[in-house]
């Protein structure tokens, strides 16, 4: 994710959505969308791999802090005032230990909802995807199509037509693309964002994620506000998330295990 894609587009908007959230989605202009956009996109930079240089030092600049800061977003010296690339390696270190390490709590729907990798949640983005022309580009790590940066990321590509086509007048593109913004808050980012991001406030022992996962947390409840989906917190920051039954199909006329004969013997085969 490319910084540039953020710095000063930020604060005011986002306090708009806060604090005056019964602002229409329809009413909002494409600079507005393209702002929103802007939000998903610091989000998604956070988790899709570690903070790189370029990303942090875009977010300690004067003005970005600024905006940041006018929501309540305050980092500790471990972020202000540390030397940017022993940030970075800081950084690397929690983001192993949270997100990929054993023990952690990766960022991804299918592990918070099921406790399982590649569940229903990972098709049915992956298919969403698809039909969108939005393409998953592998980074350092293997990216899940349901992880949390992938699915923020996704929904700033949907913002970004959203505001070409109002720009265009064009009301058909907008409405869809409205529609599919809603949908997949309702059917995948509100049922487990809000619930992890204070998971995560609780478990990391660094202050950019405790902000970001603040953060996180105020901007879902602010989104799903703004674009009105009602859906409940299926995740609530489980620290444990119990690892769901995976259905088996079950041929009745398959012979089991040990009940195979060979084509000219008499006994079984194992």
């Amino acid at each position: 994710m490319s910084p540039r894609a953020w710095p000063g587009v930020l604060g005011k908007d986002l306090a708009m959505n806060v604090h005056a959230a019964e602002l229409a989605q329809t009413g909002q202009s494409p600079d507005q969308l393209r702002a929103r956009a802007g939000y998903y996109r610091l989000l998604a930079g956070a988790f899709i791999e570690e903070p790189g240089r370029d990303y942090l030092i875009a977010l300690r600049s004067k003005e970005v802090q600024a905006e940041l800061h006018d929501l309540g977003v305050r980092f500790d010296p471990d972020v202000t005032d540390t030397d940017v690339d022993t940030l970075v390696s800081e950084l690397a270190c929690e983001y192993a230990a949270l997100f990929t390490s054993p023990g952690g709590c990766p960022p991804i729907e299918s592990a918070r909802l099921s406790g399982r990798l590649q569940q229903t949640a990972f098709e049915q983005v992956r298919a969403a995807y698809a039909q969108a022309g939005f393409k998953v580009r592998q980074g350092r790590f293997t990216l899940f199509e349901d992880q949390l940066g992938v699915e923020l990321s996704f929904v700033a590509a949907l913002l970004d037509r959203l505001a070409a086509a109002r720009k265009a007048d064009d009301l058909d593109s907008a409405k869809h693309l409205e529609k599919e913004i809603k949908r997949f808050w309702a059917l995948h980012l509100g049922l487990w964002v809000r619930g992890y991001a204070r998971l995560l406030e609780r478990v990391t022992v660094h202050s950019f994620y405790r902000e970001i996962a603040a953060l996180l947390g105020t901007f879902a409840e602010a989104e799903l506000e703004l674009i009105g989906v009602h859906v409940d917190d299926v995740d609530g920051g489980r620290e444990v998330v119990p690892k769901a039954d995976i259905p088996l199909e079950f041929n009745p006329d398959e012979p089991v295990c040990g009940g195979c004969r060979g084509p000219d013997s008499d006994s079984a085969v194992a």
